[in-house]
């Protein structure tokens, strides 16, 4: 848990934290209570690297699959009145 804590860190977790402490530090000079919940969330996704910060949240731009069984031309009828 240590280790989890004190390796891999990125700009994005270094600027959670950065926000998260930012916001409780606000938040209790404001005494505005529930901005605790806010920053103390940001806060630990940082410290302990899970959600977005631990890099969950990125898209796979993987190469699109191939067709297995190739494509036929379709033929359609037209129907009249």
């Amino acid at each position: 848990m240590i280790q989890r804590a004190l390796s891999g860190w990125t700009f994005i977790r270094a600027f959670y934290l950065l926000t998260g402490v930012a916001v409780i530090v606000q938040s209790v000079m404001e005494a505005q209570w529930f901005g605790l919940i806010l920053g103390g969330y940001f806060s630990s996704m940082a410290v302990f690297n899970y959600g977005c910060a631990a890099g969950n949240c990125s898209v796979n731009y993987a190469e699109p699959k191939k067709q297995a069984v190739p494509v036929e031309d379709i033929t359609y009828e037209e129907i009249k009145k």
